[in-house]
This record gives structure tokens, sequence and C-alpha cells, in this order.
């Protein structure tokens, strides 16, 4: 029973030890930083709503 507690206390110190190295990598963003040069287009939205296009 000892074993089985110390394989889980093992366990949980592995598992937040994981948890937080993941955050911490996660968190560094874009490598290199994400750059939007294009100009904003709509495309084919259209320009009235579309409950209005209904009726």
């Amino acid at each position: 029973m000892e074993l089985f507690g110390i394989a889980l206390i093992v366990l949980i110190i592995t598992a937040a030890a994981a948890t937080i190295a993941a955050l911490r990598k996660d968190g560094l963003g874009h490598n290199p930083p994400v750059r939007s040069e294009d100009s904003w287009t709509a495309l084919d939205l259209p320009s009235s709503s579309y409950t209005y296009r209904i009726f």
C-alpha cells in the first residue's frame, strides 16, 4: 500500500512539473511575430444584412 502511495505522489509531481513546463513554453507567443502587411478586405461579404436580403 505504501508503494502505491509513493507512486501516486511521484505521478502527481511529474504531472505538475510537465504542466508548468508546457505553460512556460507555450507563453512564448509567435516566434517570429506575425506581420500583417496586406490590406483587409471583406471578399464576398454582402454590404447589407442577411435578414434584409431575404425580404
